[in-house]
């Protein structure tokens, strides 16, 4: 065959691009505003309880952003276990404020330790002695004795030594510390990749003969009765088939929660909070844990729908007596588009189309697929095959004549995530794409809710936060039921006028809009939930769904932070009625 070369479709998915249009997603950003850490920063945390100097190394590693969510990162990473979490005999006791104390000796001394660690490399002989042994115990001993004189318990420690294994980082070790409790306790239970207890065994004798040491290393040793973890790199299982804890298809109808609910995960309120499914390594564990170690629900929406989108659905919702929208959303291509099926290439063995795109496909590489159609046989070279389904899948293109395959228009995009036609009729091609492709998937999502009907037959009083173009109040009202009020926090002016156009021509109820996800103070909640009785419903998605590649660090997927916040703010002032 050719070299690839020869087909050049001048398609590149320049990442330039998406960075350069992500400001104007359907996101709420932080702006500019920074929080500049100052002395009076300081001692707000240690009135809190700790220690000055391991608040000033948080504040160091947390880096600069807004206050609310570095507030939230800085307690985080200074107390990774609380009072309710700890194990049975860790020799931590919590504090009055709740935190593991934090004590350091000698500053100067943890700093040359930390400095000596960092700087060391460790590498793995083939020798077996006893020697090469001990050498990497007492590396390990040496992190371990760092982490735990910056407050981290012992048993996390070694915990997480033994994922990462002994030559990970100081740093990378901590950020491991805030998963770990979670991939140790109840995550594993149902899933089929992980080690059973006569491979431990057999990996803890080769290590005890001196057989070269893998980075999975003293796993055995420390692991104890937590169970086996599901992998070395803190990665959130995803279950195959990606159908949840149930769908409205067989063999899936069936399906419970496992495990049961935290204690303090129950509502009210009901949240529900959306991600991308494949997020970097750590992020679902760190998700999970800030919102109550509640499970993720993983759906790929191929089940239900005629586009491959797989997301991550954190909820404290019943998940028994769920029913979906009817008439049910069309499953294949044809279903959604029968006017095409006549001319789709026979040697294209698509059915359904892949996650939907903020941006469409190129007008060159349009061209030019179809002029190299053109030019050859029917069927064409399997080369020519080869690339021309290539680019299909990228852009999920479809046939819509003789050599001739087109992006899909907005309005079918509209279809196939089940919100209503001409929903974002009204603005801009460009933008219709990008809103579209950061929303919800109406259909997914009225499935999860639906439980919500028998529940709340006088209507929901929701607190929408990152709302786009209103997935979320599409989905309620398509389940009939009436939304009472909506406060609704989106930055986006254009969708604004989406969810604000459709909401006046769909909705009695009152829809109290802010602009940024940083107005939504503790004050203006609690004014919330005085004239409204509470909160019935509080959902939010990833700000930054599509593209989502520095996970929860980006500036746009931070904000996870915010709903953290905010959620919390409305359970204690709910509590206080």
């Amino acid at each position: 065959d050719p070299s690839d070369e020869e087909f050049n479709w001048n398609s590149s998915d320049d990442d330039g691009e998406v960075a350069s249009t992500a400001a104007s997603r359907n996101h709420d950003a932080p702006g500019s505003s920074t929080l500049a850490w100052s002395s009076s920063s300081v001692e707000n945390f240690v009135r809190m309880g700790f220690e000055r100097n391991m608040v000033l190394k948080a504040m160091k590693e947390t880096g600069a952003g807004d206050a609310d969510s570095l507030t939230y990162k800085v307690k985080r990473t200074l107390s990774p276990v609380m009072c309710g979490q700890q194990e049975i005999g860790s020799e931590h006791e919590c504090t009055s404020s709740g935190y593991p104390p934090l004590a350091i000796e000698n500053e100067d001394e943890d700093d040359n330790i930390l400095e000596s660690i960092l700087e060391s490399g460790f590498t793995n002989s083939d020798d077996s002695g006893a020697e090469d042994f001990l050498k990497e115990v007492s590396h390990r001993d040496m992190k371990l004795e760092s982490i735990v004189s910056m407050g981290f318990p012992e048993a996390e420690a070694k915990m997480a030594i033994a994922r990462c294994g002994p030559d990970a980082t100081v740093s990378f070790l901590i950020d491991s510390i805030q998963a770990s409790q979670t991939a140790g306790e109840y995550y594993l239970g149902d899933f089929s990749n992980h080690e059973d207890n006569s491979n431990r065994e057999r990996k803890k004798k080769r290590l005890m003969e001196g057989n070269k040491r893998k980075r999975t290393g003293f796993r055995d040793e420390v692991q104890g009765s937590r169970g086996p973890l599901y992998g070395s790199h803190d990665l959130m299982p995803l279950r195959n088939p990606m159908v949840g804890f149930n769908l409205p298809i067989e063999p899936f109808s069936s399906g419970d929660r496992w495990p049961s609910l935290p204690t303090q995960a129950i509502g009210p309120p009901y949240f529900y909070y959306e991600n991308v499914a494949c997020a970097p390594k750590g992020d679902w564990t760190t998700i999970s844990r800030f919102l109550y170690d509640v499970k993720p629900e993983f759906v790929d929406s191929k089940f239900l729908s005629a586009t491959n989108r797989k997301r991550g659905y954190i909820h404290n919702l019943p998940v028994t007596n769920r029913s979906p929208l009817i008439p049910l959303p069309p499953k294949t291509i044809f279903e959604a588009f029968p006017r095409i099926e006549k001319w789709w290439a026979t040697w294209d063995p698509r059915t359904k189309l892949n996650c939907l795109r903020t941006r469409s496909a190129p007008a060159m590489l349009i061209e030019n697929i179809g002029s190299t159609l053109a030019s050859n046989e029917d069927p064409p070279p399997l080369r020519v095959q080869k690339f021309v389904l290539e680019e299909c899948r990228k852009w999920n293109l479809i046939w819509i004549g003789k050599n001739k395959v087109a992006p899909l228009e907005p309005h079918e995009m509209e279809l196939l995530l089940g919100f209503p036609p001409d929903h974002t009729r009204g603005i801009t091609k460009t933008q219709r794409y990008r809103s579209l492709g950061n929303a919800f998937h109406v259909d997914i999502v009225a499935y999860h809710l639906s439980v919500l009907k028998e529940l709340f037959p006088d209507g929901m009083n929701v607190l929408s936060l990152f709302s786009g173009i209103g997935g979320a109040e599409v989905a309620l009202h398509k389940l009939g039921i009436r939304l009472k009020n909506v406060v609704s926090v989106e930055k986006s002016k254009v969708n604004r006028t989406v969810l604000r156009s459709w909401w006046d021509e769909n909705e009695t109820g009152t829809l109290h809009e802010i602009d940024d996800i940083q107005k939504l103070s503790l004050e203006l909640i609690e004014e919330y939930v005085r004239r409204f009785g509470g909160f019935d419903l509080v959902i939010g998605g990833s700000p930054s769904n599509h593209h989502y590649c520095h996970g929860l660090d980006a500036e746009h997927s931070s904000l996870f932070y915010h709903y953290v916040r905010i959620l919390e703010a409305v359970k204690s002032a709910m509590q206080r009625m």
